[in-house]
């Protein structure tokens, strides 16, 4: 059996993360201690294991309530259970391709911040640098006139 604490340490989710999903009906056969203790087993981890997954991935808790609740049910629900995987992993698709995008500015930027520090460079794209600029160009355009 496992502490709170020690599920979290274990799967890297925070205490309190863990309480909100149990909360949440998440976690439907957890057993309490005498002093109101949660005790998770081996077969509660992966519970846990699943809506850290099923969040991680875009799953709000409605469907995650609802998924937890289709398994207790049994074998008749697995047609929509597998719906519930199946639009979940498309949204996991869709933040994958959100994250290369994002992937491919970020390795765009450290290039462009490789080649200044190699070439000890200002960087011409700092919105500070361009504002200092053009404060400085209306200085000078208002001190001729």
């Amino acid at each position: 059996m496992y502490t709170i604490k020690e599920v979290a340490k274990r799967l890297d989710v925070s205490e309190h993360t863990l309480r909100f999903w149990d909360k949440s009906g998440f976690f439907p056969f957890v057993n309490r201690d005498k002093n109101n203790v949660r005790n998770f087993s081996d077969s509660d981890l992966n519970w846990v294991y699943i809506v850290k997954c099923l969040r991680s991935a875009g799953a709000d808790n409605k469907a995650i309530k609802r998924y937890i609740d289709l398994c207790i049910i049994g074998d008749s629900t697995i047609e929509e259970r597998y719906e519930i995987i199946k639009s979940t992993r498309v949204k996991a698709e869709e933040q994958m391709k959100e994250l290369l995008i994002q992937m491919e500015v970020l390795e765009k930027k450290e290039q462009y911040y490789e080649n200044m520090i190699a070439n000890k460079e200002n960087d011409k794209c700092n919105p500070m640098n361009l504002r200092n600029n053009f404060d400085a160009f209306l200085k000078t355009s208002m001190a001729n006139k």
